[in-house]
C-alpha cells in the first residue's frame, strides 16, 4: 500500500511541476520594438466615424489613441496607417484623392487628414504612415497600372506628403516611394516601407545593395506569424504592415492576441498593424465588423469597445517604440507564447498568451493545428531584472464556455521570490506582467443603444462651409460624391452633392461601371426614396436611384436591387442590377441634360413569406389563393419558377434559400438564387459550387432561426468563417450539433438531402418541442 502511495505522489510531482523560462538581458537584446498600429482605409473603413456627434466621436477616438491626460486609456496605439485616397474602390468604398486631375490639388478632401490630427492630439508621438490602394486615372495614363511612369506616381505621393505638412502640420514617418525623389524633396527623414505585399522583395534586396540601403522596413501582409530567411538576412526591420482582418468577436480577439506575440516569436516582426483600425462602415459591406472596435451607427451614437481593444492594450500600454525585445522569448511547452521587452532603463514587460487553435483563427492565412492545455510556468528573472520584488499583473480571459469574458483586469501584484515567480495558466488567456505602473482600463458612460438607420431621412446639402467633403452617411462605392456650391444657381439648387470623377481610377478592386454612393439600411424592404437629379453630360449621361441594393464594396459590380435609370437621351429604364442587364421596364422619358428632375422610387415586396394554417396541416403560399396541403405546398415551392418577374430576390422553398441550384447533372450550378442570409461559403469562394451541400447549408440556417429566432450569419465574413454562436443556451448539445453539421464546406457529393433530413430532424424537433419551440 505504501508503495502505491509513493508512486502516486511521485507521479503528481512529475505531472504538476512547472516549466521554467528565463528572462535575461545579459546575453544581449533582440530586435527593437516598433509599435502596434491600426489601419484606416484600404478602403473607406473609417467612413462613418466622422459623422458621429460629440461626445461619442471623441470617446471613440480616446479608446483608440488616448495617452495625453491619462497615463493610458484604451488601445493606446503607437502607429496610424492611412490610405492615400485614390478615387477608386479599395474594399469597402472609395476615398477621394487630393488630386482628381494632374492640374489641381485639394488637401481637405476626405477624412484621413482629420483622423491623423485627432490621433496626434491624443498621442503626439504616434507614427504616421501613408499608402495608396488606388490612384486617380490620370496617374495610369489610361491604363490600370500606375507604375509605367514611376516619377509621375512618386511625385503624386510626394504632393500628398507635402500637403500633409503644409496644410495640416502633419509629419509623415513612413511611405512607399522612390528614395531619391524623397530625398530631393527634402524628406530624407521619412522611411520607406516595401513592398506592402509578400516577402519577395527581400531576395531582390540581397542582390541590390542600393535597394537594400533605400528600404528601412520590409512590410508584409498576413504573414501567418512566419518570415523567410532572406528577409532576416537583409538585417532590415520586419513588419506585418497589414494583418488581422478578422471579425472582432472573441475569436477575432484571440487571433489578434496570438499574432501580436507570435509575429515576433516566430517571425521576428517588430510591428503589427491591424486592418482595420475601426469597423466604421456599413455592416453589410465586405468584411463587416473587422476592426479593433465597432462604430457603425453615427445616427444613434452607439459604438462597441470590442475585445481586440483590450488585447491591444496588453502590449501597447506597457511598451513604447524604442523598447527592445529580449532574446529570451518563445513558445510555451504546453502551447501559447511569451515575449519580454525592456526600455533598457530597468523596466520590464512580459506578455503571455495561451490562445487555442479554434479560438484564435484569423480570416487568413489558414492556421495549422496546434494544441494548448493548462500549465504551470515559472519565470526566473536574471541580469538587470534579478532585483525585482513585485510586478503589476493585468489579466484577460476569453471564456467561450460561460460567455463571460474578463478583459484587461488589474489583479493583485505578483511577488517575486529569489528572482522567480510562478503562474497557473489556463487556455485562452492573456497576461501582462510589468514594472510599468501607468496601465488603465479607460471607461466612459454607456453610449446610446443601437438602433437602425432612421426610416425618415432627408438632406438638401445646404451648408456654407462643410467640415468634410462628403455628406453625412453617404458611402461612395464607385466614383466620388462631394459637396458642390453652384454659384450660377440662385434658386433651390445652389447647394448640391456632385459626382466629380470623369476618368476611371486605377484600382485592383472590381468597381462598377456606374458611379454609386449608398446610404441607409440593408434590410429595408418596403420603402420610398426620392431625389432631385441633374445630368451634366448630354446624350450619353444619366443618373439612377436605387433601393434594396444588396451589396457594395469590392462586390459592388454584382449589386442587385431595384435601379431606376434616367438618361439624357430622353429614355428611362428599371433594372434589377447595377449593370443594367436585367431590364424590368423601359420607355421614353423626354429627359435631357442640364435640367433638374425629381426621381421617386417606391418598392414593395411582391411576395410575402408563407404562413402556417390549421395546426400545420395546410400552408398558404404566394400565388395560391387557398391553403394547400403541406406536402404539396412544399413541393410547389421547391419546383416552381419565380412568381413575379419583378421579385428582386427569387424565393423558393418557403423563402429560406433552398433554391433550384441543380444543373444537368443535378449537383453543380453557376448561379445562386436565394436570400443572402442563406448564401453558403462556396458561393463566395468558388466560381462553381455544389448544389446539394448548398441546400444543406440553407437548411442549417433555417433550423438555427427556428431555435434562436435570429439569423446565424450577418455578413460575408461570418459566412466565410462559418462560426456560429447559439443564443439559446438551454438547447441540447445533440440538437446544436445537428445544426452545426450543416455548416461544413462539403468536399464530396451528398446524394440526397432527404437522407440528411430523415436521420436528424426527428431528434431535432423532439428536442425543440421539449424546449417550447414550435
Amino acid at each position: 500500500m505504501q508503495t502505491y502511495t509513493l508512486l502516486l505522489i511521485i507521479s503528481c510531482i512529475l505531472g504538476c511541476s512547472a516549466q521554467f523560462y528565463v528572462i535575461d538581458d545579459r546575453i544581449g537584446l533582440g530586435r527593437e520594438f516598433d509599435g502596434i498600429g491600426g489601419l484606416s482605409g484600404g478602403g473607406a473603413t473609417s467612413r462613418l466615424l466622422i459623422n458621429y456627434e460629440e461626445p461619442y466621436r471623441s470617446q471613440i477616438l480616446d479608446f483608440l489613441f488616448k495617452v495625453l491626460g491619462h497615463p493610458n486609456f484604451g488601445a493606446s496605439l503607437h502607429i496610424l496607417k492611412v490610405e492615400i485616397g485614390g478615387d477608386g474602390q479599395t474594399t469597402d468604398g472609395t476615398e477621394p484623392s487630393h488630386m482628381h486631375s494632374k492640374d489641381e490639388g485639394n488637401f481637405f478632401r476626405g477624412y484621413e487628414w482629420w483622423l491623423m490630427k485627432e490621433a496626434k492630439k491624443r498621442n503626439p508621438n504616434i507614427k504616421l504612415i501613408g499608402l495608396p490602394w488606388a490612384f486617380p486615372g490620370w496617374v495610369g495614363y489610361g491604363t490600370q497600372w500606375p507604375y509605367f511612369f514611376p516619377n509621375v506616381t512618386a511625385n503624386y505621393i510626394i504632393s500628398w506628403i507635402m500637403g500633409a505638412k503644409q496644410h495640416h502640420n502633419l509629419d509623415i514617418d513612413y511611405i512607399g516611394v522612390l528614395r531619391n525623389i524623397l530625398d530631393r524633396a527634402g524628406f530624407s527623414n521619412i522611411g520607406i516601407i516595401a513592398a506592402d505585399g509578400d516577402w519577395s522583395i527581400a531576395a531582390a534586396m540581397l542582390k541590390d545593395p542600393y535597394l537594400n540601403d533605400a528600404i528601412e522596413v520590409i512590410g508584409v501582409h498576413y504573414p501567418g506569424t512566419n518570415t523567410v530567411k532572406e528577409a532576416l538576412w537583409t538585417e532590415r526591420k520586419l513588419w506585418s504592415s497589414e494583418d488581422y482582418s478578422t471579425f472582432n468577436d472573441d475569436i477575432g480577439a484571440g487571433c489578434w492576441a496570438r499574432i501580436l506575440n507570435q509575429n515576433y516569436v516566430n517571425g521576428r516582426m517588430t510591428s503589427t498593424i491591424s486592418w482595420n483600425l475601426i469597423a466604421s462602415y456599413y455592416e453589410n459591406l465586405s468584411f463587416g465588423g473587422d476592426g479593433l472596435m465597432t462604430a457603425e451607427e453615427p445616427w444613434s451614437g452607439h459604438y462597441v469597445v470590442e475585445a481586440p481593444i483590450w488585447m491591444t492594450a496588453h502590449t501597447t500600454q506597457f511598451t513604447q517604440p524604442g523598447w527592445f525585445y529580449l532574446q529570451t522569448v518563445g513558445n510555451l511547452t504546453s502551447g501559447g507564447s511569451y515575449v519580454a521587452l525592456t526600455d533598457r532603463k530597468g523596466n520590464l514587460t512580459i506578455v503571455i498568451e495561451t490562445m487555442t487553435h479554434n479560438h484564435s483563427q484569423c480570416i487568413r492565412p489558414p492556421l495549422p493545428y496546434f494544441e494548448v492545455s493548462p500549465q504551470m510556468v515559472t519565470f526566473r528573472l536574471k541580469g538587470s531584472f534579478a532585483h525585482l520584488t513585485d510586478l503589476k499583473l493585468w489579466y484577460s480571459k476569453l471564456d467561450f464556455e460561460t460567455k463571460k469574458d474578463t478583459l484587461f483586469e488589474l489583479r493583485s501584484p505578483i511577488k517575486v521570490h529569489n528572482g522567480s515567480f510562478t503562474l497557473k495558466l489556463d487556455v485562452d488567456e492573456v497576461y501582462t506582467i510589468t514594472t510599468v505602473t501607468t496601465g488603465e482600463r479607460g471607461l466612459y458612460p454607456e453610449p446610446p443603444k443601437s438602433c437602425p438607420f432612421p426610416k425618415k431621412y432627408s438632406d438638401d446639402f445646404t451648408i456654407d462651409n462643410p467640415p468634410f467633403s462628403e455628406a453625412p452617411y453617404f458611402a461612395d462605392q464607385t466614383g466620388v460624391f462631394e459637396y458642390f456650391r453652384n454659384s450660377t444657381d440662385n434658386g433651390s439648387h445652389a447647394f448640391t452633392l456632385r459626382q466629380v470623377i470623369t476618368e476611371r481610377p486605377v484600382t485592383w478592386a472590381r468597381d462598377a461601371d456606374q458611379t454609386i454612393s449608398i446610404i441607409g439600411d440593408y434590410s429595408w424592404t418596403d420603402l420610398s426614396v426620392s431625389c432631385e437629379v441633374l445630368i451634366e453630360t448630354p446624350v450619353t449621361g444619366g443618373a439612377f436611384l436605387a433601393a434594396r441594393v444588396d451589396q457594395g464594396g469590392e462586390s459592388v459590380r454584382e449589386a442587385k436591387g431595384v435601379f431606376y435609370w434616367l438618361f439624357a437621351n430622353g429614355t428611362y429604364k428599371v433594372t434589377n442590377d447595377i449593370g443594367g442587364k436585367r431590364v424590368l421596364a423601359e420607355g421614353l422619358s423626354g429627359t435631357r441634360a442640364g435640367v433638374w428632375y425629381t426621381l421617386t422610387l417606391s418598392v414593395k415586396v411582391a411576395i410575402k413569406r408563407m404562413r402556417k394554417i390549421d395546426n400545420d396541416r395546410y400552408l398558404l403560399i404566394p400565388g395560391h389563393p387557398k391553403p394547400l396541403v403541406t406536402d404539396v405546398a412544399l413541393l410547389l415551392m421547391m419546383r416552381r419558377e419565380p412568381i413575379s418577374p419583378f421579385v428582386i430576390r427569387v424565393l423558393k422553398l418557403i423563402d429560406f434559400g433552398c433554391s433550384q441550384l441543380f444543373s444537368n447533372d443535378g449537383y453543380e450550378s453557376d448561379l445562386y438564387i436565394g436570400v443572402p442570409d442563406y448564401c453558403p461559403p462556396e458561393v463566395l469562394t468558388e466560381p462553381r459550387f455544389h448544389a446539394v451541400p448548398t441546400n444543406v447549408w440553407a437548411l442549417g440556417v433555417l433550423l438555427y432561426k427556428m431555435v434562436n429566432a435570429c439569423r446565424p450569419f450577418h455578413n460575408r465574413t461570418e459566412i466565410t468563417q462559418a462560426k456560429v454562436t447559439f443564443q439559446n443556451s438551454n438547447f441540447s448539445k445533440g440538437a446544436t450539433s445537428i445544426v452545426e453539421t450543416t455548416y461544413f464546406t462539403f468536399k464530396v457529393k451528398i446524394r440526397n438531402i432527404l437522407q440528411y433530413i430523415n436521420h436528424v430532424l426527428d431528434a431535432f424537433f423532439i428536442d425543440a418541442k421539449s424546449h417550447g419551440h414550435d
